[in-house]
Protein backbone atom coordinates (compact mmCIF):
# COMPACT_ATOMS: atom_id res chain seq x y z
CA UNK A 1 0.00 0.00 0.00
CA UNK A 2 2.81 2.40 0.86
CA UNK A 3 4.41 1.85 -2.56
CA UNK A 4 1.12 2.73 -4.25
CA UNK A 5 0.82 5.90 -2.15
CA UNK A 6 4.37 6.91 -3.09
CA UNK A 7 3.63 6.25 -6.75
CA UNK A 8 0.58 8.50 -6.54
CA UNK A 9 2.68 11.29 -5.04
CA UNK A 10 5.31 10.91 -7.76
CA UNK A 11 2.74 11.03 -10.55
CA UNK A 12 1.16 14.10 -8.94
CA UNK A 13 4.46 15.96 -9.20
CA UNK A 14 4.72 15.12 -12.89
CA UNK A 15 1.08 15.97 -13.58
CA UNK A 16 1.48 19.45 -12.14
CA UNK A 17 3.72 20.33 -15.11
CA UNK A 18 1.01 20.61 -17.76
CA UNK A 19 1.11 22.26 -21.16
CA UNK A 20 -0.76 25.47 -20.47
CA UNK A 21 -3.24 26.70 -23.04
CA UNK A 22 -4.33 30.30 -23.44
CA UNK A 23 -7.83 31.06 -22.16
CA UNK A 24 -8.15 34.09 -24.46
CA UNK A 25 -7.50 31.91 -27.50
CA UNK A 26 -9.03 28.59 -26.48
CA UNK A 27 -12.17 29.45 -24.48
CA UNK A 28 -15.06 31.90 -24.31
CA UNK A 29 -17.33 33.02 -21.50
CA UNK A 30 -20.86 31.68 -21.86
CA UNK A 31 -22.72 33.21 -18.93
CA UNK A 32 -22.29 35.19 -15.74
CA UNK A 33 -22.48 38.84 -16.76
CA UNK A 34 -18.78 39.56 -16.28
CA UNK A 35 -18.31 37.28 -13.26
CA UNK A 36 -15.82 35.15 -15.17
CA UNK A 37 -12.50 36.79 -16.01
CA UNK A 38 -9.37 35.72 -17.83
CA UNK A 39 -6.31 36.55 -15.73
CA UNK A 40 -2.51 36.41 -15.85
CA UNK A 41 -2.26 37.25 -19.53
CA UNK A 42 -4.49 34.37 -20.59
CA UNK A 43 -2.81 31.72 -18.45
CA UNK A 44 -5.70 31.56 -15.98
CA UNK A 45 -9.43 32.12 -15.62
CA UNK A 46 -11.41 32.88 -12.45
CA UNK A 47 -15.11 32.06 -12.11
CA UNK A 48 -17.16 33.92 -9.51
CA UNK A 49 -20.45 33.18 -7.78
CA UNK A 50 -22.50 35.71 -5.83
CA UNK A 51 -26.10 35.79 -4.67
CA UNK A 52 -27.24 36.97 -8.11
CA UNK A 53 -25.44 34.60 -10.44
CA UNK A 54 -22.62 32.18 -11.05
CA UNK A 55 -20.53 32.01 -14.21
CA UNK A 56 -19.18 29.63 -16.82
CA UNK A 57 -17.05 29.19 -19.92
CA UNK A 58 -16.64 26.73 -22.77
CA UNK A 59 -13.95 25.70 -25.23
CA UNK A 60 -14.08 27.25 -28.66
CA UNK A 61 -13.41 23.84 -30.22
CA UNK A 62 -15.41 20.64 -30.20
CA UNK A 63 -13.58 17.34 -29.74
CA UNK A 64 -14.17 13.77 -30.81
CA UNK A 65 -11.76 11.85 -28.56
CA UNK A 66 -8.77 13.29 -26.74
CA UNK A 67 -6.96 13.91 -23.48
CA UNK A 68 -8.24 17.00 -21.69
CA UNK A 69 -6.42 18.44 -18.65
CA UNK A 70 -7.43 21.30 -16.39
CA UNK A 71 -5.74 22.61 -13.26
CA UNK A 72 -8.31 23.86 -10.75
CA UNK A 73 -8.13 25.50 -7.33
CA UNK A 74 -11.54 25.18 -5.69
CA UNK A 75 -13.52 27.65 -3.56
CA UNK A 76 -11.81 27.83 -0.14
CA UNK A 77 -13.38 28.05 3.30
CA UNK A 78 -17.13 27.66 3.61
CA UNK A 79 -18.07 26.48 0.12
CA UNK A 80 -21.38 24.87 1.14
CA UNK A 81 -24.00 24.98 -1.60
CA UNK A 82 -21.52 25.69 -4.38
CA UNK A 83 -20.74 23.38 -7.30
CA UNK A 84 -17.68 23.75 -9.51
CA UNK A 85 -17.79 21.78 -12.75
CA UNK A 86 -15.41 20.63 -15.48
CA UNK A 87 -16.97 18.41 -18.12
CA UNK A 88 -17.35 17.45 -21.76
CA UNK A 89 -20.78 17.47 -23.39
CA UNK A 90 -22.50 17.32 -26.74
CA UNK A 91 -25.89 18.88 -27.41
CA UNK A 92 -29.49 17.69 -27.59
CA UNK A 93 -31.77 15.29 -25.76
CA UNK A 94 -29.58 12.29 -26.67
CA UNK A 95 -26.34 14.01 -25.71
CA UNK A 96 -23.18 12.38 -24.39
CA UNK A 97 -21.41 13.81 -21.36
CA UNK A 98 -18.35 13.13 -19.17
CA UNK A 99 -18.50 14.92 -15.80
CA UNK A 100 -16.25 16.15 -13.04
CA UNK A 101 -18.29 18.05 -10.41
CA UNK A 102 -16.98 19.33 -7.09
CA UNK A 103 -19.61 19.71 -4.38
CA UNK A 104 -18.71 22.25 -1.70
CA UNK A 105 -18.98 21.83 2.04
CA UNK A 106 -18.82 23.76 5.28
CA UNK A 107 -15.42 24.88 6.56
CA UNK A 108 -13.32 21.93 7.70
CA UNK A 109 -15.41 19.31 5.89
CA UNK A 110 -14.20 17.72 2.64
CA UNK A 111 -15.38 18.35 -0.88
CA UNK A 112 -17.19 15.58 -2.73
CA UNK A 113 -15.84 14.78 -6.19
CA UNK A 114 -18.78 13.61 -8.30
CA UNK A 115 -18.23 11.80 -11.64
CA UNK A 116 -20.78 10.67 -14.19
CA UNK A 117 -21.01 9.41 -17.77
CA UNK A 118 -23.99 10.08 -20.04
CA UNK A 119 -24.56 8.10 -23.23
CA UNK A 120 -27.37 8.99 -25.63
CA UNK A 121 -28.99 11.17 -22.97
CA UNK A 122 -28.85 8.55 -20.21
CA UNK A 123 -26.75 9.14 -17.11
CA UNK A 124 -27.23 7.60 -13.66
CA UNK A 125 -23.64 6.32 -13.61
CA UNK A 126 -22.45 8.31 -10.62
CA UNK A 127 -19.33 7.54 -8.65
CA UNK A 128 -18.30 9.89 -5.84
CA UNK A 129 -15.02 10.32 -4.01
CA UNK A 130 -13.33 12.24 -1.24
CA UNK A 131 -10.00 13.69 -2.28
CA UNK A 132 -6.78 12.76 -0.49
CA UNK A 133 -5.64 16.41 -0.32
CA UNK A 134 -7.11 19.87 0.24
CA UNK A 135 -8.19 21.01 -3.25
CA UNK A 136 -8.49 24.66 -2.19
CA UNK A 137 -4.90 25.53 -1.25
CA UNK A 138 -3.18 24.77 -4.56
CA UNK A 139 -3.94 23.85 -8.15
CA UNK A 140 -4.49 20.18 -8.94
CA UNK A 141 -4.79 18.57 -12.36
CA UNK A 142 -8.05 16.85 -13.35
CA UNK A 143 -7.93 14.84 -16.57
CA UNK A 144 -10.27 13.05 -18.94
CA UNK A 145 -8.84 10.52 -21.37
CA UNK A 146 -11.52 9.69 -23.94
CA UNK A 147 -10.66 7.25 -26.68
CA UNK A 148 -12.62 4.64 -28.64
CA UNK A 149 -12.25 2.03 -25.87
CA UNK A 150 -12.01 3.90 -22.56
CA UNK A 151 -13.02 6.97 -20.60
CA UNK A 152 -10.44 7.40 -17.83
CA UNK A 153 -10.89 9.97 -15.07
CA UNK A 154 -7.64 10.99 -13.35
CA UNK A 155 -6.59 13.32 -10.53
CA UNK A 156 -2.98 14.53 -10.60
CA UNK A 157 -2.23 11.68 -12.97
CA UNK A 158 -3.79 9.02 -10.74
CA UNK A 159 -6.72 7.20 -12.37
CA UNK A 160 -9.86 7.07 -10.24
CA UNK A 161 -12.36 5.63 -12.72
CA UNK A 162 -12.31 3.70 -16.02
CA UNK A 163 -15.54 3.48 -18.05
CA UNK A 164 -14.91 0.90 -20.76
CA UNK A 165 -16.49 0.42 -24.16
CA UNK A 166 -18.80 -2.58 -23.82
CA UNK A 167 -20.91 -1.89 -26.91
CA UNK A 168 -20.47 -5.50 -27.96
CA UNK A 169 -22.35 -6.42 -24.78
CA UNK A 170 -25.16 -3.90 -25.37
CA UNK A 171 -23.80 -0.98 -23.32
CA UNK A 172 -23.80 2.40 -25.10
CA UNK A 173 -20.48 4.29 -25.31
CA UNK A 174 -19.82 7.90 -26.39
CA UNK A 175 -18.07 7.65 -29.74
CA UNK A 176 -19.91 9.61 -32.43
CA UNK A 177 -20.99 12.96 -30.95
CA UNK A 178 -18.38 15.73 -30.76
CA UNK A 179 -18.20 17.30 -27.32
CA UNK A 180 -17.17 20.73 -26.11
CA UNK A 181 -15.44 21.42 -22.80
CA UNK A 182 -17.50 23.35 -20.23
CA UNK A 183 -16.71 24.69 -16.77
CA UNK A 184 -18.88 26.57 -14.31
CA UNK A 185 -19.38 27.72 -10.73
CA UNK A 186 -22.98 27.89 -9.58
CA UNK A 187 -25.36 27.78 -6.64
CA UNK A 188 -26.85 24.34 -6.00
CA UNK A 189 -27.64 24.68 -2.31
CA UNK A 190 -30.97 22.91 -2.81
CA UNK A 191 -29.05 19.59 -3.10
CA UNK A 192 -25.25 19.91 -3.20
CA UNK A 193 -24.26 19.90 0.48
CA UNK A 194 -25.62 17.22 2.82
CA UNK A 195 -28.63 16.72 0.58
CA UNK A 196 -29.52 20.41 0.61
CA UNK A 197 -29.70 20.68 4.38
CA UNK A 198 -26.78 23.14 4.42
CA UNK A 199 -27.29 26.29 2.37
CA UNK A 200 -24.79 28.73 0.91
CA UNK A 201 -23.62 31.37 3.38
CA UNK A 202 -23.71 34.51 1.26
CA UNK A 203 -21.74 36.46 3.84
CA UNK A 204 -18.70 34.64 2.38
CA UNK A 205 -19.51 35.68 -1.20
CA UNK A 206 -18.18 36.23 -3.76
CA UNK A 207 -17.00 32.64 -4.11
CA UNK A 208 -14.12 32.11 -6.56
CA UNK A 209 -12.84 28.98 -8.34
CA UNK A 210 -9.64 29.36 -10.35
CA UNK A 211 -8.63 27.51 -13.51
CA UNK A 212 -5.34 27.28 -15.38
CA UNK A 213 -3.29 24.80 -17.43
CA UNK A 214 -6.07 23.96 -19.91
CA UNK A 215 -4.63 21.41 -22.32
CA UNK A 216 -6.50 19.62 -25.11
CA UNK A 217 -4.43 16.98 -26.87
CA UNK A 218 -7.44 15.97 -28.89
CA UNK A 219 -9.09 15.37 -32.24
CA UNK A 220 -10.92 18.58 -33.15
CA UNK A 221 -14.27 18.33 -34.94
CA UNK A 222 -14.48 21.02 -37.60
CA UNK A 223 -16.31 21.29 -40.89
CA UNK A 224 -18.02 17.96 -40.36
CA UNK A 225 -14.83 15.96 -39.94
CA UNK A 226 -12.34 14.88 -37.33
CA UNK A 227 -8.87 16.45 -37.34
CA UNK A 228 -6.42 14.68 -35.03
CA UNK A 229 -2.96 15.88 -33.99
CA UNK A 230 -0.28 14.60 -36.37
CA UNK A 231 0.72 11.05 -35.49
CA UNK A 232 -2.02 10.41 -32.91
CA UNK A 233 -3.47 7.30 -34.51
CA UNK A 234 -0.25 6.19 -36.22
CA UNK A 235 1.83 6.27 -33.02
CA UNK A 236 -0.95 4.46 -31.18
CA UNK A 237 -0.61 1.63 -33.67
CA UNK A 238 3.17 1.29 -33.25
CA UNK A 239 3.44 1.73 -29.50
CA UNK A 240 3.18 5.43 -28.81
CA UNK A 241 5.33 8.51 -28.77
CA UNK A 242 8.14 9.55 -26.46
CA UNK A 243 8.39 6.01 -25.22
CA UNK A 244 4.73 5.71 -24.25
CA UNK A 245 1.42 5.09 -25.89
CA UNK A 246 -0.76 7.75 -27.41
CA UNK A 247 -3.95 8.58 -25.54
CA UNK A 248 -5.77 7.12 -28.58
CA UNK A 249 -4.94 3.60 -27.39
CA UNK A 250 -4.41 4.34 -23.70
CA UNK A 251 -5.63 1.82 -21.18
CA UNK A 252 -4.67 1.15 -17.59
CA UNK A 253 -1.43 -0.69 -16.99
CA UNK A 254 -1.35 -3.21 -14.16
CA UNK A 255 0.20 -0.59 -11.87
CA UNK A 256 -2.32 2.08 -12.89
CA UNK A 257 -5.16 -0.35 -12.29
CA UNK A 258 -3.82 -1.11 -8.80
CA UNK A 259 -3.55 2.60 -8.05
CA UNK A 260 -7.13 3.13 -9.22
CA UNK A 261 -8.42 0.28 -7.08
CA UNK A 262 -6.52 1.64 -4.08
CA UNK A 263 -8.17 5.05 -4.53
CA UNK A 264 -11.58 3.44 -4.93
CA UNK A 265 -11.18 1.36 -1.78
CA UNK A 266 -9.90 4.26 0.30
CA UNK A 267 -11.80 7.26 -1.03
CA UNK A 268 -14.92 6.22 -2.97
CA UNK A 269 -18.08 7.10 -1.03
CA UNK A 270 -20.74 6.20 -3.61
CA UNK A 271 -20.86 3.74 -6.51
CA UNK A 272 -24.01 3.29 -8.58
CA UNK A 273 -22.93 -0.27 -9.29
CA UNK A 274 -23.46 -1.24 -5.65
CA UNK A 275 -26.74 0.64 -5.11
CA UNK A 276 -29.25 -2.21 -5.18
CA UNK A 277 -32.00 -0.05 -3.67
CA UNK A 278 -31.74 2.40 -6.54
CA UNK A 279 -31.84 -0.38 -9.14
CA UNK A 280 -34.30 -2.99 -7.77
CA UNK A 281 -34.42 -4.72 -11.15
CA UNK A 282 -30.65 -5.05 -11.17
CA UNK A 283 -27.71 -2.67 -11.59
CA UNK A 284 -26.73 -1.57 -15.12
CA UNK A 285 -25.10 -4.19 -17.31
CA UNK A 286 -21.63 -2.60 -17.32
CA UNK A 287 -21.39 -3.15 -13.58
CA UNK A 288 -21.00 -6.89 -14.21
CA UNK A 289 -18.39 -6.49 -16.99
CA UNK A 290 -14.62 -6.12 -16.81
Amino acid sequence: MRSIALAIAAVACLAAVARAGNFYQDTEMTWGGGRGKVVDGGRGLDLTLDRTSGSGFQSKSEYLFGKIDMQIKLVPGNSAGTVTTFYLSSQGSTHDEIDFEFLGNVTGEPYTLHTNVFTQGQGQREQQFRLWFDPTTAYHTYSIVWNPQHIIFAVDGTPIRDFKNHEARGVAFPKSQPMRLYASLWNADDWATQGGRVKADWSHAPFVASFRGFSADACVWSGGRQQCPVGTIETAAVGGRRGGRSWWSQQLSDMSYRRMRWVQRKFMIYNYCTDAKRFPQGVPAECHLR
